[in-house]
């Protein structure tokens, strides 16, 4: 990925443009620099206006995060469906799921920030497509449980929910130690992608009926 550099990456943008100028900018700059150095005076200058132009449009640094994170969400839910919808056997299938979740983590950094983004405590509702979300269940995790649901109509001996979560939970650690660059790598050891593999069998062949 080529660097990112705000006043070569500045675009102009015509009356009514100014807030999708600022979202893809902001996703740029989160994918390049990472979540935790982002302001709204980044992307101000990154589209070349004043921060104060931006509050016509966002009431704040957490409500432009918000407005990434919702997309990066609606183009994983797609991702992940159609992962599913192909072909093979029904651990193929959910396997294949796991694997986009990895390409996109890998392809997508600004998405991917904002989606995971630590939140504050007046920030209930669980990020997701469109700022959906259903209490008690983020909306990427109710992709698994659907998938689930449909991989294996036989069902599971515990709550499928616990499925989805052991296999979001595996594929997430795996794509953040990856971008960090903590993920042991060298010869004889095996790759995210073979590591996910194992690590869905085991969970999901372990808790069928």
């Amino acid at each position: 990925m080529r660097p990112f550099r705000p006043d070569t990456e500045r675009k102009g943008y015509h009356h009514g443009n100014l807030k999708e100028a600022l979202v893809q900018a902001a996703q740029r700059f989160i994918a390049t620099r990472g979540i935790g150095g982002f302001t709204l005076a980044d992307a101000a200058k990154i589209v070349g206006v004043t921060p104060a132009a931006l509050y016509r449009h966002f009431s704040g640094r957490g409500e432009l995060v918000e407005a990434i994170a919702s997309r990066g969400f609606d183009d994983l839910g797609k991702r992940l469906a159609a992962a599913v919808a192909g072909g093979g056997t029904a651990l193929e299938r959910f396997t294949r799921m796991g694997e986009a979740y990895l390409d996109f983590a890998e392809k997508e950094p600004g998405y991917y920030g904002a989606m995971f983004a630590p939140r504050t405590l007046d920030e209930a509702t669980p990020r997701g497509p469109s700022g959906a979300g259903e209490v008690g269940m983020p909306p990427a995790m109710r992709l698994l449980v659907d998938a689930l649901a449909t991989a294996f109509p036989g069902g599971f001996r515990v709550d499928p929910r616990f499925v989805a979560l052991e296999v979001w939970a595996l594929s997430h650690g795996l794509a953040t130690l990856d971008a960090a660059g903590h993920l042991p790598k060298g010869p004889g050891l095996p790759d995210k992608r073979e590591l996910l593999r194992a690590g869905v069998l085991a969970i999901v062949t372990g808790v069928q009926k």
